[in-house]
């Protein structure tokens, strides 16, 4: 048989340790994963497997493992290879081989996916609660902005009188349903792999409801090959989070275009705002730019899950140990960045002089079609009429409410002086009256339904 090639071993092992390693990602797991080894003590304990005071010790050991990883007096190095292995170390030269009986029956492949639901449950329920936050700008923002009449965009380009606080909201009512996918993501990760051991399920008699109750997990899961190796959870909270993303983009995209000098509809608050390092007068909305280039960020991190995941056999592959960096990636970045869109939307000033100045009548040609409607003219012939008339005006240069009655009664004896008078923005915005509506009473419907919604 060949000999392997001659090779200075000492440098291969430190290369395969130094690729081979993880603790520099997932230490972050260490409270997650002494919990979950502290649950998993006290089921060995409770058959038999280790006894009441080796129980108490490995308790023990483990919380002044944790107390030393957070001061820092424990240092994670790389030779530590993971944080299961960092933290059984230390436990071991802490309390002697006892700490070694703590992995009798247990697999770093369950208890890696056990960590990690555990951690991510957690981080589920602040982004709601960091939603939630951002909800609440928004709401006071609508609050303070019902009787601001807005022109709302299709194609970018003005269509139909709203009220600010209809736009508000609508932001609000789409981060809402961001809310209720984290919650439905939440019960498919509230489920305990722990006890599946490396896949074929712990060869000890564990107690795997009362570890599920220990570490409050709703089920367990049914089979042990498919919790080792299941990241569905992840990839879904990644899908989540990349929607939830895009809601924020969008309306960060708006924030940008708004703040321009050919809009001027808001003003953000200098802090959230940058000058330009060579031209003076700019204020850049940096803010709303990196929130809405961030959200590329998030979707990269589903996509490298997913591109990971999708050739690998069942059962636990190394190829899984990727799976923390696009997670805790996409953690961090929606995180900032809920904490950013919610000091957008908190400070943010509405220039209302430089809205109404811009806002084009031609987004009233529709209540002028309505108004045909109404008049015995189908819709679709009234319609045509209508056009026409904005024709008229843009051709002679004019607003539509500003054409001689004479000129648009050519065009239907239906649009006299009263149909005419129908060219009232905020009167636009109220005929819009059916639930859901901009007009101002079914934007305070919107608001109390908002309230509901985040009532404590």
């Amino acid at each position: 048989m060949e000999a392997y090639p001659s090779v200075d071993d000492t440098a291969l092992k430190r290369l395969m340790d130094d690729f081979h390693a993880s603790i520099d990602v997932d230490r972050r797991l260490y409270r997650v994963d002494i919990r979950g080894s502290v649950a998993y003590a006290r089921g060995l304990a409770r058959i038999g497997m280790i006894t009441p005071a080796e129980c108490a010790a490995i308790e023990t050991g483990l919380a002044e493992v944790e107390r030393e990883i957070a001061s820092g007096e424990y240092v994670l190095t790389h030779d530590l290879e993971d944080i299961h292995m960092a933290v059984e170390k230390r436990l071991i030269e802490k309390i002697g081989p006892t700490g070694g009986k703590l992995h009798t029956g247990r697999s770093r492949n369950d208890q890696i996916a056990t960590d990690e639901r555990l951690y991510l449950r957690e981080v589920i329920d602040t982004t709601i609660d960091a939603i939630a936050r951002c909800q609440m700008a928004l709401l006071g923002l609508a609050e303070r902005t019902v009787d601001v009449v807005f022109p709302g965009y299709t194609h970018l380009q003005q269509a139909q009188p709203i009220r600010f606080a209809h736009y508000a909201l609508a932001v609000l009512f789409a981060l809402e349903r961001d809310k209720d996918r984290l919650r439905d993501c939440r019960k498919r990760v509230d489920v305990l792999p722990l006890g599946s051991g490396a896949m074929a399920g712990s060869a000890f008699p564990v107690d795997r409801a009362f570890l599920a109750a220990e570490l409050g997990f709703h089920a367990v899961s049914p089979n042990s090959m498919d919790a080792v190796s299941d990241r569905d959870f992840i990839a879904e909270f990644l899908g989540v989070c990349s929607i939830l993303m895009i809601h924020i983009s969008r309306a960060c995209e708006d924030i940008v275009i708004w703040s321009s000098a050919e809009f001027k509809y808001i003003r953000l608050h200098p802090r959230l705002a940058t000058g330009s390092s060579i031209m003076p007068q700019k204020k850049n909305p940096d803010a709303a730019e990196l929130l809405r280039g961030k959200s590329g960020r998030v979707i990269g991190d589903l996509v490298a899950l997913l591109t990971v995941l999708k050739g690998l056999p069942h059962a636990y592959n190394k190829d899984m140990q990727e799976d923390k960096e696009p997670l805790f990636d996409a953690i961090d970045t929606v995180g900032v960045g809920l904490t950013v869109f919610e000091a957008l939307w908190k400070t943010m000033e509405i220039r209302e002089d430089q809205v109404a100045a811009r806002m084009d009548d031609a987004m009233l040609a529709t209540d002028l079609a309505d108004y045909l409607t109404k008049c015995g003219v189908p819709f679709r012939e009234g319609h045509g009429i209508v056009a026409a008339l904005v024709d008229e005006a843009l051709r002679r240069g004019c607003a539509l409410r500003d054409l001689p009655s004479e000129v648009c009664r050519v065009f239907s004896p239906f649009l006299d002086e009263k149909a005419m008078k129908l060219l009232v923005f905020d009167e636009s915005a109220d005929r819009r009256a059916v639930p859901g509506g901009t007009a101002r009473n079914a934007i305070l419907g919107q608001i109390e339904q908002a309230k509901r919604l985040l009532a404590p």
